[in-house]
């Protein structure tokens, strides 16, 4: 099921279908804060209020041009100010391809160093996303060079990649905050793990290790049984609730988010906003069955 949702994610088509479809605009709404920073900005207030952070994803992802990339760095640089100055933690997450890596190396890391210059400035926090596994090495290279030089950065790992053991280990020396995610990508078993069964065990073998020796990581998860796992260990070792939050997608488990907030844990949820909303929504629908029947059921109502 999942494969074929990425799959079909890439068909032009049914892209272009979805895209124009209102009914389906209208569901995404589920997902996606809205197409403005305003929107975005409202729902941080509305979670806040709930006892809820927010890091905030400006859709977009392989950029066609420069101007582009730029265009989204100061897209980006608006809403960490915009952030602060609606007294809202300014925590943002961007992928690399958005900001033009895919065209320029050099070009892109002036984009991302830029905002996590002025992240720095303002106490706020720029989280650099993980792409496909091509992207792995260059990430995690500009990433540690930019926390290096002005902090105020972190990453994120991907724990369907057979590597990723070894990146959190280098990651935790440098004191590098670290998402850590099940991973949403089409990878050959070569790279990463096939069965499910086996990334939910080094899933939780990784999240153990963060919690242990990392800097305050993200254990980004709506599974149940990982959350009640990574529960039990932290009541084991004596690890404050303090020493590190759990993630979740906007508008995806809200029950459980209401019952980690009032077991008090802290919880962030990745809200994104933007019109370049149908890659993100098409990976939702692949993580999780759930969804896509939501989006199918009241795809035909409408």
């Amino acid at each position: 099921m999942r494969r074929t949702i990425l799959y079909l994610s890439r068909h032009k088509a049914l892209r272009n279908w979805v895209e124009t479809s209102r009914a389906a605009r209208r569901l995404s709404r589920r997902f996606i804060a809205g197409s403005s920073l305003a929107d975005a900005l409202d729902v941080c207030r509305k979670i806040r209020a709930d006892g809820i952070a927010a890091t905030l994803d400006y859709l977009g992802e392989n950029v066609n041009s420069l101007n582009e990339a730029a265009a989204c760095r100061d897209a980006y640089l608006t809403t960490l100010h915009a952030m602060s100055k609606a007294g809202v933690e300014p925590n943002v997450s961007l992928k690399l391809t958005q900001f033009g890596l895919d065209l320029s190396e050099s070009a892109c890391a002036e984009n991302v160093g830029a905002l996590v210059k002025a992240a720095a400035a303002i106490g706020g926090f720029v989280r650099i996303d993980m792409e496909s596994s091509q992207y792995t090495d260059r990430t995690l290279a500009l990433v540690t060079r930019l926390h290096a030089e002005h902090g105020a950065c972190g990453t994120v790992i991907q724990a369907y990649l057979r590597r990723s053991a070894k990146d959190i280990e280098c990651l935790e020396r440098e004191r590098i905050r670290v998402r850590l995610c099940k991973g949403a990508y089409l990878e050959p078993p070569d790279i990463a793990f096939p069965d499910k069964a086996e990334v939910n065990r080094n899933y939780l073998e990784l999240a153990k290790s963060l919690l242990t020796r990392g800097a305050y990581p993200a254990i980004a998860t709506h599974d149940e049984r990982i959350i009640e796992a990574v529960e039990s260990f932290v009541a084991e070792r004596g690890i404050g609730r303090d020493q590190f939050e759990f993630q979740m997608l906007y508008g995806i488990r809200r029950d459980l988010q209401r019952r980690l907030v009032k077991d008090g844990y802290r919880l962030r949820l990745y809200v994104p906003y933007g019109e370049a909303w149908y890659p993100y929504f098409m990976r939702r629908l692949a993580e999780r069955p759930a969804n896509l029947l939501f989006f199918l059921r009241n795809l035909l109502r409408s």
